[in-house]
């Protein structure tokens, strides 16, 4: 079988002490590889990106907002409950943004929280270790989810309060089990154009820009364009079939409003280049063009990128570097080659690049592109 489409070709080994804790400080100093034709690359720092785009080049950001979702709560018999929220379930006349009462959530331990279970969240009771004090948020297992082995859970809360507010005030923000540095600052876990709460992950290639940046590459004459793409459990499931192309991505909602689809098409008439920025940015471009021709698209994406790929819109990338075996590093793969791309992060490990979500950063050139 074609390596291409084996999972053992996408494995590499990371050192440990590789993967980044903290992001850099400011953020545009993380360091940047940049993926040249002819297989060249150069090495410099984030703050160095307009010397490598060029006026009339569109870059398209994802938008999301990371959601504080991860809660502590208590069955009623006082035993402690995690839950991670993955994706609202609204209801029938809602939209994603309406932020329903309903969610598909991770919960640990989950195998005893059967539907019909209740989590509360407040502090548990003194008296006799069962039962919380004066809880004011609770939540039904209403049903299980085979795709996720979560749960369905429905928030129960006082009259005149909302998910969102008190999510803003209780939750916490899920950073990624691999960041286990106590000093970690969860607000660096967030780009700053971030406006659509939603997310459960950061789109981690946009972490690297600051307002300053963005000003002075809008000042170069390359524009910005955004999308929304909600990332959920899809984006970091992980690819467990031997041959990659039978794997089923999970859905993630996505928005790409008309606005940018025009500035797209703009942009191509005129001869530039879309550069996307980060994965999901890709995902939620190409999802909207997979009638063969971008249009303003909204509702579900589940599209899996691995060599091979035929692409529609996107001419160039600003990622992370992945996790080994991962979709993340497919989808790149799908751009640049599963060989080259190994050959780059063997150099970045090398070099000593950071890695993950509070890592380095990579330019694809389009030049680059297969």
């Amino acid at each position: 079988m074609n390596c291409d489409r084996l999972l053992a070709g996408y494995d590499y080994i990371l050192p440990t002490e590789r993967i980044a804790q903290t992001p850099a400080v400011p953020r545009d100093q993380a360091r940047l590889l940049v993926v040249k034709a002819n297989l060249q690359q150069a090495h410099g720092i984030f703050q160095d990106l307009p010397n490598w785009l060029r006026s009339g080049d569109l870059l398209v950001l994802n938008n999301t907002r990371v959601l504080p979702a991860r809660l502590h709560g208590y069955k009623a018999s006082g035993l402690p409950v995690e839950v991670l929220l993955l994706e609202p379930q609204p209801d029938d006349g809602e939209s994603h943004d309406d932020f329903s009462n309903r969610w598909l959530a991770l919960v640990k331990p989950g195998r005893r929280l059967k539907p019909g279970a209740q989590i509360w969240f407040g502090q548990p009771s003194p008296q006799s270790g069962s039962g919380v004090d004066t809880p004011t948020v609770s939540a039904n297992v209403l049903a299980t989810d085979s795709a996720t082995s979560g749960r369905i859970l429905q928030f129960n809360l006082p009259p005149g309060q909302s998910l969102r507010a008190w999510l803003e005030t209780y939750g916490q923000m899920p950073l990624p089990p691999y960041i286990t540095n106590p000093d970690s600052d969860p607000a660096q876990y967030q780009t700053v154009y971030a406006d659509r709460l939603g997310a459960v992950a950061a789109p981690t290639a946009g972490l690297h820009f600051t307002p300053e940046l963005l000003q002075t590459l809008q000042r170069q004459g390359i524009e910005q364009a955004f999308v929304t793409l909600h990332i959920g459990v899809g984006t970091f499931r992980p690819v467990e079939a031997e041959d990659i192309t039978v794997h089923q991505m999970h859905s993630e909602w996505a928005d790409v409003p008309l606005a940018t689809v025009e500035l797209i098409r703009k942009t191509q008439a005129a001869g530039g280049r879309i550069i996307a920025v980060g994965t999901t940015a890709v995902r939620a471009l190409e999802g909207a063009a997979q009638t063969g021709q971008l249009q303003p698209f909204q509702g579900k994406v589940n599209l899996f990128i691995y060599p091979g790929y035929e692409w529609r819109v996107v001419d160039g990338l600003i990622t992370n570097f992945h996790l080994p075996k991962s979709s993340l590093l497919m989808l790149v793969s799908g751009l640049i080659g599963r060989s080259r791309l190994l050959d780059l992060y063997e150099q970045a490990i090398a070099a000593e690049y950071r890695f993950y979500s509070f890592g380095d950063a990579m330019l694809i050139l389009p030049e680059a592109k297969l």
